[in-house]
């Protein structure tokens, strides 16, 4: 493991893509960049940060060795390290928002990019983006978005929460590499946001409908109660939810 500090770059995912591409990458090397400029979140959506007051980093974890039931155990080993690293940290109201986001007091306080190396059509490694709101208080149209110090008031020191998370992404893997995928799926859907309550979505033709989420496929897929007492999947690029 080393740990790779930056001053500055276009994204961490794609500096560690490169370096992958070109050396040998120990297992969970960390690239930590102060400033990102093009900083990329799900769907192509840009990842806005104010330089050197939250983190934005990425992980590179060797999968040569797992046996994966899906893709999807990655975010859920990756969502529940999030989740347990804040929560010593004693953020409250900790949820995670599907597939990947974190959300403290119903606000998103940390997204995630999983972007995966695959050979053969298996998933040979995994380069894990995080961005984390720590000390940024100004978040000017984004309404939905906080931080780490707007919700409790206290000033974080960067690296601690770094290594808070890379210390519970360990952990979990390891979870995961012992086969515990159901353990890990009951724990994510425990912790999903807006699980069993009344929500609105959106669809990809922008349709909206309500229904209650009920937990996910094993492929990651959200279960969605609808009415008639019917549960429909729904992947990423077909549901949104509103709220």
């Amino acid at each position: 493991m080393s740990i790779i500090k930056l001053d500055a770059t276009d994204s961490t995912n794609s500096y560690l893509r490169e370096l992958y591409t070109n050396e040998t990458v120990a297992d969970f090397t960390m690239v930590i960049a102060k400033k990102q400029t093009h900083g990329r979140g799900q769907m192509g959506a840009k990842w806005e940060s104010q330089d050197a007051k939250n983190l934005t980093f990425s992980v590179f974890k060797d999968l040569g060795g797992f046996h994966l039931e899906s893709p999807f155990a990655i975010s859920l080993v990756v969502s529940l390290a999030l989740r347990k690293a804040l929560q010593s940290f004693l953020i409250p109201h900790l949820h995670v928002k599907w597939p990947n986001d974190i959300l403290s007091v119903n606000k998103k306080i940390c997204g995630v990019l999983i972007e995966n190396v695959i050979k053969q059509q298996d998933v040979t490694a995994s380069i894990i983006g995080i961005g984390l709101n720590v000390n940024q208080i100004d978040f000017e149209d984004l309404p939905k978005a906080s931080s780490l110090k707007q919700i409790t008031g206290i000033i974080y020191d960067l690296d601690e929460v770094a290594c808070a998370i890379l210390d519970q992404l360990k952990y979990y893997f390891e979870v995961l590499e012992k086969g515990n995928y159901e353990a890990l799926k009951e724990a994510y859907e425990s912790c999903l946001f807006r699980k069993n309550k009344p929500s609105t979505f959106e669809d990809a033709e922008g349709l909206q409908f309500s229904g209650f989420i009920k937990g996910v496929s094993n492929i990651g897929n959200l279960k969605v109660l609808l009415e008639d007492n019917i549960v429909k999947e729904f992947d990423l690029k077909e549901l949104t939810l509103l709220y």
